[in-house]
């Protein structure tokens, strides 16, 4: 399968919805564009990886991880955008060490903001282009009205999806259940963690 190498355009907030960020990975040989719904934590590392004048007094997690990684000699070479599964984008690490190769699991906020870290490629199957990416058609600057609303109208629907889960009191045990699962599986851990404590809380 194809491999494309993308670039980070940036990232995008909705100008309705509080805390809902989506990343926008850019075709670096072409006009597709790759919008990735992602969490105010990961936004924030990433935002400050692009920002070079921009340095947190205390590494955050990511930066620990660079720490951690540079001073076993662990590089990380490339990320590879390689599935995505009900909306859900799955990526590997591929490191070295010692001249061996290995690919570690990771979502792909967590890769990107270490590929920018570590200045390594980012690549993502043409495949998934295909399947969810954009094109602004038009030219000049009316293209980029077009693509800014395009990506606003993402933010702001995937975000009213994530609103969806808001009034939990009306769910039954059942049905939490199979939303808790739902929610760990698209790796909504904090709304999962909403779930659970909905969960608990009957129980006791």
């Amino acid at each position: 399968m194809k491999l494309v190498q993308m670039s980070v355009r940036g990232i995008s907030y909705s100008e309705t919805q509080t805390g809902a960020y989506a990343l926008i990975l850019n075709e670096q040989k072409g006009e597709r564009k790759l919008p990735i719904i992602i969490g105010g934590f990961e936004a924030q590392s990433i935002a400050i990886a692009l920002e070079h004048e921009v340095k947190p007094t205390r590494p955050l997690t990511h930066d620990l991880f660079k720490s951690f990684g540079e001073r076993f000699n662990i590089h990380v070479k490339q990320v590879i955008i390689h599935k995505l599964v009900d909306g859900v984008f799955y990526s590997s690490l591929i490191c070295e060490r010692d001249k061996i190769e290995e690919i570690i699991d990771a979502r792909t906020s967590d890769a990107i903001a270490l590929a920018l870290r570590y200045n390594a490629p980012i690549y993502a199957y043409d495949s998934i282009l295909k399947k969810a990416g954009f094109t602004a058609a038009i030219s000049g600057e009316a293209k980029k009205l077009s693509e800014d609303k395009w990506i606003q109208n993402f933010v702001t629907e995937h975000s009213n999806k994530e609103d969806e889960i808001s009034d939990l009191k009306k769910l039954s045990i059942s049905k939490l259940k199979t939303l808790l699962t739902k929610l760990v599986n698209q790796e909504k851990y904090e709304k999962a963690a909403r779930v659970r404590d909905e969960l608990s809380r009957r129980k006791s």
